[in-house]
């Protein structure tokens, strides 16, 4: 099998699952194989995972679906996430700390109250915020016993999962990270692309901790063939919103997608330029590529599967998340039931990391219907914040809106997502696309791909949800959710 010809497996290691994915050619999955990822709760607020767990769940996968036709890997994987292990012996200090932890909320707050939110918002195009890396490595410095003088010595490493992965795979040859990661971090300047020194001083972190940053798609290494039976290159690398970014073939400045897995994540693409953002949206890179970056705007939403996820397994009053549908489409009004899940605190806009979840407006007509429409119609609202304060900053509403995530095989809700957005809502043929993007990827660093226009052609829509909700009913549900929000909130800058 020639490389212009050959498969390549995507690995998708996700908040709540670890994937693999073998797409051919034309962008078509061949094969899949998942397992579930628990979560580590070791007190409110706090989140974990085992990267022992991770990585032998990645082996189990990848080795379920792999064959003589793969000749690139592709790794895209859940951000921020942060793991630090011994140079050594590969072994990690500590279980993960999530993205979704919010542990460091105090020193976050008192860095605030100390001035320094202008330094990193601009060298990172972040808000100083519990749920990047920077404050979670301090952490583990500080708490783990001996952590910080090891690091020092140089004997430790850091890095987000796909990096760690990077790392065991090629048998600790490689300490590396790609740029959508290493942006999200806290550390890394967005405009010299590079670590910046006074954030790592900032938060008192030895350079030597951190990886070599690479393009997306680049000679990140060999997976060694103790794993697979062969050595194969690892070709491509991204964070999970970037690689679907990609995926989704969002390329030209003023396209967007918004992915609905664990999180929902809406990412603007800007072009060559930053776009600073003054509603509080993330400044970001959408990818970089042959040294040349593009960047976006970037609004996060801590819950909106993890809503559904919660109903399942923490309230029981669903079995599977495929029931919300027809509980909700059961729902002609929301009768003035909202849910607001800030059961990790609020992203963007507001930024609270102290706000915690809410359902309003219950009455003794409430039922378990209506709990489930509020869930479903939280994901639609958060979506409209999102979107109206990047249309704000960038100066133009997008044409449509490019959907993806486990969450859009529900029709009641993209339609309710059309509805409450205002735009048409584009599912795509395939909607794995994070998976898809990590393929992408490793397949223009191989040869599989010669281009963007390649990717493109390649993107095709499954269906489209326009809009057919009245304006004055629309504008009477998001007052709603405004008020609701309104009660949860803890501070209000």
């Amino acid at each position: 099998m020639t490389t212009a010809g050959g498969r390549i497996l995507a690995i998708d290691q996700g908040t709540t699952s670890t994937r693999a994915i073998v797409f051919d050619g034309e962008g078509r999955a061949r094969k899949s194989a998942g397992r579930e990822l628990p979560q580590i709760f070791p007190q409110p607020g706090w989140v974990e995972h085992d990267p022992e767990e991770i990585w032998q769940a990645c082996l189990a996968v990848c080795r379920d679906v792999m064959d003589e036709s793969v000749v690139a890997i592709g790794i895209t994987n859940q951000r921020e996430t942060t793991v630090i292990w011994d140079r050594g012996t590969g072994k990690p200090i500590h279980n993960a700390i999530v993205w979704q932890d919010r542990r460091t909320a105090e020193t976050c707050g008192r860095l605030r109250e100390a001035g320094q939110s202008a330094l990193v918002s601009e060298s990172t195009g972040l808000v100083l915020d519990p749920y990047f890396s920077a404050s979670k490595i301090g952490w583990l410095l500080d708490h783990v016993p001996g952590a910080r003088a090891r690091a020092q010595a140089g004997d430790l490493a850091f890095g987000t999962v796909d990096s760690f992965l990077l790392w065991r795979l090629t048998g600790g040859a490689v300490h590396a990270t790609d740029a959508t990661n290493a942006c999200r971090t806290m550390l890394f300047n967005i405009h010299s692309h590079d670590w910046d020194d006074r954030l790592l001083a900032l938060f008192d972190i030895p350079r030597g901790l951190l990886p070599e940053v690479f393009d997306n798609a680049a000679a990140f290494g060999v997976a060694g063939a103790e794993h697979f039976g062969r050595a194969i290159t690892i070709g491509g690398m991204a964070g999970d919103q970037h690689a679907a970014v990609v995926g989704q073939a969002c390329f030209t400045p003023g396209m967007i997608k918004s992915t609905y897995g664990t999180g929902c994540f809406a990412v603007l693409n800007t072009g060559t330029t930053p776009v600073p953002s003054r509603n509080r949206m993330l400044t970001t890179l959408a990818y970089r590529l042959e040294g040349q970056s593009s960047y976006a705007l970037e609004g996060s939403i801590f819950v909106a599967g993890a809503a559904v996820q919660w109903l399942r397994d923490g309230l029981g009053v669903i079995d599977n998340a495929a029931e919300t549908e027809a509980l909700a489409s059961g729902k002609p009004e929301n009768a003035g039931v909202y849910m607001v899940p800030a059961f990790t605190g609020l992203g963007a806009p507001y930024w609270d990391a102290e706000a915690r979840g809410a359902i309003v407006g219950l009455t003794l007509d409430s039922d378990v219907g209506s709990i489930v429409r509020a869930a479903l119609e939280a994901v639609c609202y958060q979506t409209h914040d999102l979107v109206s304060a990047m249309a704000e900053d960038m100066g133009q509403t997008p044409g449509s809106l490019r959907v993806d995530g486990g969450m859009v095989a529900n029709n009641w809700l993209m339609q309710m997502l059309a509805d409450v957005v205002d735009l048409p809502v584009d599912r795509p043929a395939v909607t794995e696309t994070t998976a898809l993007g990590a393929a992408y990827l490793a397949g223009l660093q191989v040869g599989v791909y010669d281009c963007l226009d390649v990717i493109s052609e390649q993107w095709q829509r499954d269906r489209q949800f326009t809009p057919g909700l009245a304006a004055e009913r629309r504008d009477g549900m998001l007052a709603g959710w405004q008020e609701a929000v309104a009660r949860v909130l803890t501070r209000s800058e």
